[in-house]
């Protein structure tokens, strides 16, 4: 197992990581949504979607699946439930193209 190292953010909460991912979970604890379709991922998938610029269930429509598990931070297990919001709101992933 990685040894940990302590860790300050840059807005000085200090922070335990045995990984190089340079998130600080008090940061992102306090940014996470509680509503929204962005409030039942994870957040490493939420993270991706941000910085894809996805931040309404209709882009979310406009990608597919596979397109959606390439981004960095986004896996699999964040597919059903984005499905489920989708259907729930008359949506669908995009279409692969075969």
């Amino acid at each position: 197992m990685a040894k940990s190292t302590l860790r300050t953010c840059e807005k000085g909460h200090q922070y335990s990581k045995s990984s190089d991912c340079p998130t600080c979970p008090i940061c992102e604890a306090a940014r996470k949504p509680l509503t929204g379709f962005l409030a039942g991922l994870g957040a490493p998938a939420r993270r991706a979607l941000e910085a894809a610029g996805i931040d309404s269930l209709h882009a979310v429509s406009t990608w597919s699946e596979k397109e959606l598990l390439q981004l960095h931070g986004f896996g699999p297990s964040s597919i059903p439930k984005l499905k489920q919001v989708l259907e729930a709101a008359g949506l669908n992933f995009k279409k692969e193209v075969t």
